[in-house]
């Protein structure tokens, strides 16, 4: 299983955000570099970002392409994208980064 994982739940329709895409990128000397890019699956989720063993100490940011999601299910939606900025001290555990989404707001913790 990759490092990171996450899981979007489109709240104001009461299921999972299939079909959205995001990206992971790494902080290295103060700038952003991609490392994976993946699309949720039906049930919402990406499992696969990094191999095991690839996370390294740093920042990292998860952006979620939001204003795909929401037009490919005829919904406007108020934020185009959001980022979601995390630092890694133990590369060593596993990390989820969750996203509650709904067209005027979001969400978003670190779970297990």
């Amino acid at each position: 299983m990759s490092p990171i994982t996450t899981h979007v739940l489109d709240t104001a329709r009461g299921c999972p955000a299939a079909g959205l895409p995001l990206t992971l990128e790494i902080q290295r000397e103060g700038r952003w570099h991609e490392l994976a890019a993946a699309t949720t699956n039906a049930d919402g989720r990406v499992a696969n970002l990094l191999a095991p063993g690839a996370l390294e100490a740093a920042r990292y940011r998860i952006t979620f392409h939001t204003a795909a999601y929401f037009s490919a299910i005829g919904t406007a939606g108020f934020y185009p994208w959001v980022e979601v900025v995390f630092d890694i001290a133990a590369p060593e555990q596993h990390y989820h980064v969750p996203l509650l989404l709904c067209p005027f707001g979001y969400s978003t913790y670190r779970g297990s």
